[in-house]
C-alpha cells in the first residue's frame, strides 16, 4: 500500500481550486448570479493566496516570479471583481 501526503503548498493549492469551485458551484445552482459566485470564490481563494505568497513564500518575496504571481492573482481578482458588480 502507497502512502501518499500532500505537501503543504499542494495543499493551498487545492483550497484554492476549492474556493474558486464553490463560487462557480453556487453561482450555477443558486439564484446568485454566475459571476457574483465567482468573484465570492475568488475573494475567498484570496487568503490562500496571501497565504501562499507573502506569509509563508516558497520563493523568497524579493523574486521577480513572486511579484509576477502577485500582478498576475490581482489583475485576475480585480477583472472578476469588476465582471460581477457591473
Amino acid at each position: 500500500m502507497t502512502h501518499f501526503e500532500l505537501e503543504y503548498y499542494d495543499k493551498l493549492l487545492i483550497a484554492i481550486v476549492a474556493s474558486l469551485g464553490l463560487g462557480m458551484v453556487i453561482g450555477l445552482t443558486s439564484s446568485v448570479a454566475f459571476i457574483s459566485g465567482l468573484a465570492a470564490g475568488a475573494l475567498f481563494a484570496t487568503v490562500f493566496v496571501y497565504e501562499a505568497m507573502f506569509r509563508n513564500p516558497p520563493l523568497p518575496p524579493e523574486s521577480t516570479g513572486a511579484r509576477a504571481a502577485a500582478v498576475v492573482w490581482h489583475a485576475f481578482l480585480v477583472v472578476v471583481v469588476a465582471a460581477a458588480v457591473v
